[in-house]
Parts: structure tokens; C-alpha cells; sequence
């Protein structure tokens, strides 16, 4: 490819890049993506080094990588003991002796220019963080549906809560990106990643650029595509993962990165009192404790004589708010449902509902476990740390 050039004309000089990649157990992933990368079409003047941070794999993954880096001497192979993604893109970091930096994953796929467009937006903007877009697709076919489905919802506006992210034509500034592209200034300036945090360590480093003065910038140049958990039960485990770890980042930082993370968990939280209440009441109003007493209270002329009747109507009230709050969220999910199966494929329909449920609720009690352990632990809970990627893919 050709030099690249900004704006104003000005040439940005060659050098090394340096691409990090965390992994674990991706055996039957890690050779096609490997090939992906040593396909990029990098700048002329640019060179190539790639780590990839193997966090202990199990299934055959690290001898797979062991003969690709014999094979090609751009591919390195680093130990991640530590396991977790924060771990193994420091380790990388580390390590990394290039100028420029691009972080990938293994279950995406790179437009043949992907590095080159992180270097041309980084000259362009002199932006602290790069990226692209999160474009999610499933497998093609009729055993991919649930996988398409569940990126068709991980795209809609309406199940992301107007992330910019997933705004594929957006370029301009933006609170956090995919993956991400930094010059080494970048972590010099606002130090690697949190190790304490199994998910949401990207999300965090962004907000501490932004605190500290950086920008993060979403090019619409810069193309891929994430093939996203293929089981509506591994999205569930994911988000809510995603949503356990959110109140620890914000607990850091005295802030949260957006409104919408906070929703989820509201509305379970909500969800989980009225069904709590309702129970109550309905247990409350059918005990012999509250016709026993009536009588007893009323001479007193602190209860109604008709005392078990106050209950059933308290009862009453909360079964229907809670009743009307699950008929409310399902004529939501079912419309949501309907316009994205519109765009996206009408036989998508029979899996939306579960699918958008599983984003939220997964959310929203990930949120509430995690804001648990903040408040009444101080620490979080190491089963939040497990893998969530099974193995149907």
C-alpha cells in the first residue's frame, strides 16, 4: 500500500506495528485468524511483530500457535498465567516494541486494510484510542439462526441503548471503541490496563483517557466483523458478566460510563421487588395471622374490621403492577422483535424475543450481583471470571 498522508498533507513516517491479542482455548479458531493477520495489507515503511498472550490453554491451542510462530517469525507466542483478557493485553503491551499498537480478537474478521485504516484515522486525528464499528454477524444457513439473530439484537439500537459503537456509518468522537488502536504515547500517558477486571477493562481504559484529557475516535473506514456467542444461554452468562463488572468500574472512577448501563439493572431490580412484594402480600393476606388479629387491632382503632380484606387488595395492587410490568417489557421485546426481524429477516422472528431477554435480564442481574459485592463485600466474586464462550459456536 501506499504512504499514508493526513489532511494537511503531512507523511506519516513507517516503523513497526505491533499487534496484541489475548486468547484461551481457540484451537479451532487460531489458525484461520492467524492466516487473517499475516494477509493484512500493511503501509509501506511498515513492518509487522505479532503477540499473541496465551492465557493457559487446555484443548491444543498453544501447540497449534507454537508451530504458526515457527513457521512465521512475526508471531510470537507470550504466557498469560494471569488468564483473563486485562491480563494478556499487558503482557502484550509489555512486550510490544512498536510505535503503533492494534489490539484484534480471534472470533473476528479483519477487512484486508484493517491496520492500515488504524494508522491512516490515528495521522488523521491525532486521537489517543482508534477503532471501527462493532459489526456482529451470525453463521450463515439454518443452524446459524440463533446466531444471527442474537447479531441482529447485539446491533439494534433499541437492544444496545444507542451505543455509538454499533452506529456503522458514525466518525467522530465517541465514549469507547471495538478492540482499539493506540500509539505507545498512549500508555505511557494513561497507563495498561486494570488486571482487576475480568470484563469491561476496554471500557474503563477509555473512560480514564476521557478523564484524563485523551480521545478515543470511531472511523467508519476501519471495518470487521464479530461472530458473537452462537447459544442464547452463553449471551446470557456474557452480559451478565458484562453488567457484574460495570459497578466496579464505576466505583473506581465515581461515575458511570453512560445511562444505559444503568437501566438494565433497574429494571430487574424493580422486576425482582414487585415480584418479592407481591408474594409477600399474597402470603400476608392468606395466613391466619391477618384474620386473627383483625378483630384485636380494630378494638384498638389501629386496623379496619375488615383487616384480611386491606390485604387482599394491597395484594392486588402488586400483583398487577407486577403484571403490568412483564406485559409492558413483552410488547416492547415483540415490537423490537418485529422491527428488527423486518430489516433483518423475517424467519429470525422465533428466536428475537428470547434473545433481546437475554441481553437485558443478564445485564440487569449482573449489575445488581455486582453492585452487591461493591457495597456489602468490597471485592468481587472469582466465578465472575470464568469463560462464557462455549462450545457450540
Amino acid at each position: 500500500m501506499s504512504d499514508l498522508h493526513n489532511e494537511g498533507g503531512s507523511k506519516l513516517e513507517g516503523g513497526l506495528l505491533s499487534v496484541i491479542v489475548p486468547c484461551r482455548n481457540e484451537r479451532d479458531h487460531i489458525e484461520a485468524f492467524c492466516a487473517s493477520v499475516a494477509a493484512q495489507q500493511v503501509p509501506e515503511g511498515w513492518t509487522l511483530e505479532v503477540l499473541i498472550a496465551d492465557g493457559l490453554s487446555d484443548d491444543g491451542t498453544r501447540e497449534c500457535l507454537a508451530a504458526l510462530c515457527a513457521r512465521d517469525a512475526r508471531f510470537v507466542m507470550i504466557d498469560n498465567p494471569g488468564r483473563i483478557v486485562s491480563c494478556g493485553l499487558n503482557r502484550c503491551i509489555e512486550r510490544a516494541q512498536g510505535r503503533f499498537i492494534v489490539r484484534l480478537d480471534v472470533h473476528t474478521v479483519y477487512a484486508p486494510d484493517y491496520l492500515a485504516r488504524c494508522l491512516d484515522t490515528w495521522h488523521a486525528t491525532g486521537a489517543d484510542n482508534v477503532g471501527g464499528p462493532w459489526k456482529a454477524e451470525g453463521a450463515s444457513g439454518p443452524n446459524g439462526r440463533v446466531q444471527c439473530a442474537i447479531a441482529a439484537a447485539f446491533q439494534s439500537r433499541w437492544v444496545a441503548g444507542g451505543a455509538r459503537s454499533r452506529d456503522l456509518g458514525y466518525e467522530g468522537p465517541v465514549d469507547t471503541v471495538y478492540l482499539g488502536a493506540w500509539p505507545r504515547e498512549t500508555f505511557a500517558r494513561f497507563g495498561g490496563f486494570d488486571e482487576t477486571l475480568v470484563r469491561n477493562q476496554d471500557d474503563e481504559h477509555n473512560l480514564r483517557i476521557h478523564k484524563g484529557g485523551g480521545r478515543v475516535w470511531q472511523s467508519s473506514t476501519i471495518r470487521s466483523t464479530y461472530y458473537p456467542r452462537a447459544l442464547v444461554s452463553d449471551v446470557f452468562r456474557q452480559y451478565r458478566q458484562y453488567g457484574y463488572w460495570k459497578p466496579f468500574v464505576m466505583r473506581k472512577h465515581g461515575q458511570a460510563a453512560s445511562i444505559r448501563h444503568l437501566v438494565p439493572g433497574v429494571f430487574v431490580g424493580l422486576w425482582l421487588a414487585l415480584l418479592l412484594l407481591t408474594l409477600g402480600s399474597l402470603l400476608w393476606a392468606a395466613s391466619p395471622w391477618a384474620p386473627s388479629t383483625a378483630p384485636v387491632m380494630a378494638a384498638a382503632g389501629t386496623y379496619p374490621s375488615h383487616g384480611p380484606w386491606l390485604a387482599w387488595i394491597f395484594a392486588g395492587l402488586s400483583a398487577g403492577l407486577f403484571v403490568g410490568l412483564n406485559l409492558l417489557y413483552g410488547l416492547g421485546v415483540l415490537l423490537v422483535s418485529s422491527l428488527i426481524a423486518t430489516q433483518q429477516g423475517r424467519e429470525l422472528m422465533p428466536y428475537l424475543p428470547r434473545v433481546i431477554a437475554a441481553y437485558h435480564v443478564g445485564y440487569g442481574l449482573g449489575s445488581l450481583r455486582g453492585w452487591w459485592d461493591v457495597i456489602v463485600k468490597g471485592r468481587p466474586d472469582p466465578a465472575f471470571g470464568k469463560l462464557t464462550r462455549g462450545p457450540a459456536r
